[in-house]
């Protein structure tokens, strides 16, 4: 059986926690926001930290530098996930007058 079938989709806003958090998303957008946000944090960061010199604001950046590709990886997962609403016949009446050629 194709585990993709039993993967949750959303149409909704209530909807979309259970997508989130799904443990295969979740395990897979934790991962990516470890390597990819480590490699940040090693570029930009690592430094000051070994040094012993950073500063409150360094220590903010290291979290936004981890939380960043958290967010965007969970945006994709998002977007592929998404299930499209079904369109009222009065509404898809209405679209199909007023488009444009």
């Amino acid at each position: 059986m194709d585990g993709a079938s039993t993967r949750p989709t959303w149409s909704n806003w209530r909807e979309l926690a259970a997508v989130v958090t799904y443990p295969q998303h979740l395990k897979r957008t934790v991962t990516v926001a470890l390597i990819v946000g480590t490699a940040f944090f090693a570029m930009n960061q690592l430094a000051l930290v070994a040094a012993g010199r950073a500063t409150p604001l360094v220590w903010l950046k290291i979290a936004l530098t981890y939380l960043t590709p958290l967010c965007m990886s969970n945006f994709g997962i998002v977007s592929v996930t998404r299930r499209p609403k079904e369109i009222r016949p009065r509404d898809r009446a209405h679209w199909q007058t007023n488009r444009r050629p």
